[in-house]
């Protein structure tokens, strides 16, 4: 059994988090807490929810996150994650994305924390698995310092007991969602003020964490910290987690042995009609700052691509960077 909680996760991130990623981010971390991209209620209920929901026995702890504000939806579709075998479902009350804010949910629910309290009390009562909460320090006008302690006491009440913060307040006019994720500045003393008010709620800290040392810093007061884009764009930083946060004994991942794995893994979904871009595209920063990284990339993101293409296209590029240690 895999040691639990949410000391350290990585993120929810639209387009980024399917189930590749998070297959080759549990090659590098036994232990973090992995997160789906964002799945809406609505697109679990009336789509193809097998397929949205699918994934790989090895990424337990999962969670699923959900869009919405549809206490009845949300309830059905956090039974249906239940039911596919999720760990954990995590109501997203922090997306600024123009298509989120049409649908009125996402960080747009940051005005609405009763409503909140209301999706989060029906997904309860529906599932035995825990029901938590990722949502910002406040939106558009809102005063943070007035507008979270305000959101966190309402939603807790639901109960809710494990609360994600991002450490930014989101402008959903003016500001587009990359900008949403570096322009506003971060409060991270806000969030700790958070679990200090409330010391029996589980208080996560996200946004603007650079590595797991870093997010081991700022969040030593808290119950966890959620590493985002840093986990993405340098995967490798995730390689310290689980014996720095989790301390586990040994050695820690080679990146020889995970592309062994990721080879194997490319060989099983391509056979099964995966195009190999699809699980290629997470792993360009694998080897981010080393000899060879340049041409890992460029082989990678020319050859993967073309139509046909397989596992050796992931051999050919580790050749350059692993050379004698790969060959043998």
């Amino acid at each position: 059994m895999k040691k639990q909680g949410h000391k350290f996760s990585i993120a929810p991130m639209m387009d980024w988090t399917d189930r590749h990623c998070r297959f080759f981010h549990r090659l590098i971390t036994s232990y973090a807490q992995l997160y789906t991209e964002m799945v809406t209620a609505k697109a679990l209920i009336h789509g193809d929810a097998a397929r949205l929901m699918r994934f790989d026995g090895c990424e337990h702890p999962v969670v699923i996150q959900l869009g919405g504000a549809e206490p009845i939806e949300l309830a059905e579709a956090a039974k249906l994650a239940e039911d596919a075998g999720y760990d954990e479902v995590n109501l997203n009350v922090g997306c600024p994305s123009d298509r989120v804010q049409s649908g009125a949910f996402g960080a747009a629910l940051m005005a609405k924390p009763d409503l909140v309290a209301d999706c989060v009390a029906a997904m309860k009562a529906a599932v035995h698995i825990p029901v938590t909460v990722k949502c910002r320090i406040g939106i558009d006008e809102q005063e943070p310092h007035e507008a979270l302690p305000a959101f966190i006491e309402t939603v807790s009440a639901a109960p809710c007991d494990t609360f994600i913060i991002h450490a930014r307040k989101a402008w959903l006019q003016g500001l587009s969602p990359k900008d949403n994720r570096t322009i506003p500045p971060l409060d991270y003393e806000l969030v700790r003020a958070i679990k200090a008010a409330h010391p029996k709620l589980n208080i996560i800290l996200n946004g603007g964490l650079r590595d797991v040392p870093h997010a081991l810093e700022e969040s030593a007061t808290l119950d966890g910290a959620m590493l985002g884009r840093a986990a993405y764009q340098t995967p490798w930083v995730l390689a310290s987690v689980d014996k720095l946060v989790f301390e586990e004994k040994g050695q820690g991942p080679d990146k020889a042995d995970i592309v062994a794995a990721l080879v194997n893994y490319a060989a099983r979904e391509t056979e099964a009609g995966t195009p190999l871009h699809a699980i290629t595209r997470h792993i360009m920063g694998l080897f981010a700052g080393e000899p060879g990284a340049r041409l890992w990339r460029r082989t990678l993101s020319e050859e993967a691509p073309r139509s046909g293409a397989g596992p050796e296209v992931i051999v050919k590029a580790a050749e350059a960077v692993l050379g004698a240690k790969w060959a043998a």
